[in-house]
């Protein structure tokens, strides 16, 4: 009898055990997640607010962010390498606009005691001033940051008999305007003009390269220039010179009156 019992508590045993074993074989072994690795990242100083052109860093508008190594550019300025950039880089001038969390950078930068329109104007660029009015600057509406064309207006030396004849001709295209007398931007043109989309001013000044400088001088000297403003959708479209235009004349008799002849 007591045989019987063991052998009954050790079927029961066994058969306890497969199902335990079978159990665990059949649930699912739980995934092991590695733990997320952080990327490694330097401190890279940025500007905090949006900036426009011709405004100066401080140390307000300027801050460290962490900025990840794989995306480093060997322009960005970083903590490790430029530990004092903070107060190397205030009071400096942008040259272009910056959006918050934009990198500084040197090639962005004017020096401190640069000026402003130098700061802005281009590499290899002049900044040129010509006379204007109301009456040859389209009344008042050409404004910094437009584009126009220079017609330069003339009267030939008279070869003849009668009163002389004024020429007019587009020397230079699409010429960008810097400034109308010292207004030079969006802000400016809102409080001088209190609004009005119009600034009278004396004089104008274009962004031109040398050989454009050297054609608006001797213009100039030899007659008027007129601004035509043009259209925003041309602002695409390369400044030039305009070619010169080449007139021909001939010299006719005419019952002993000599009268010139163009020919274009």
């Amino acid at each position: 009898m007591l045989r019987l019992c063991l052998l009954i508590v050790a079927l029961g045993a066994g058969i306890a055990a497969a199902w335990l074993a079978v159990s665990l074989r059949d649930q699912p072994v739980a995934a092991v997640v590695p733990a997320p690795v952080q990327p490694a990242t330097q401190d890279v100083l940025v500007v905090s607010t949006e900036l426009a052109q011709g405004e100066r860093l401080t140390k307000e508008n300027m801050r460290w962010q962490p900025w990840p190594e794989s995306a480093l550019n060997s322009a960005y300025v970083t903590r490790s390498a430029r530990p004092a950039a903070l107060d190397e880089f205030a009071g400096s001038t942008l040259r272009s606009r910056m959006a918050p969390g934009e990198p500084v950078q040197d090639g962005k930068l004017a020096g401190l005691n640069a000026g402003f329109l130098a700061t802005v104007l281009p590499s290899g660029k002049r900044a040129v001033a010509v006379r204007i009015s109301a009456e040859n600057t389209a009344g008042g509406f050409i404004l910094p940051s437009d584009r126009v064309d220079v017609i330069h207006t003339f009267a030939p030396q008279a070869q003849g008999e009668g009163a002389r004849e004024h020429r007019s001709r587009t020397i230079l295209k699409n010429v960008p305007v810097l400034a109308i007398d010292q207004t030079v931007d969006e802000a400016q043109k809102a409080d001088k003009g209190k609004g009005k989309s119009v600034v009278i001013g004396k004089t104008a000044t274009l962004e031109l390269d040398s050989r454009q400088a050297e054609i608006l001088a001797a213009a100039e000297a030899a007659g008027t220039l007129s601004l035509s403003l043009r259209s925003a959708a041309d602002s695409n479209e390369v400044p030039t010179a305009a070619t010169e235009e080449r007139i021909q004349t001939v010299r006719v008799i005419r019952g002993g009156r000599s009268e010139v002849v163009k020919i274009q």
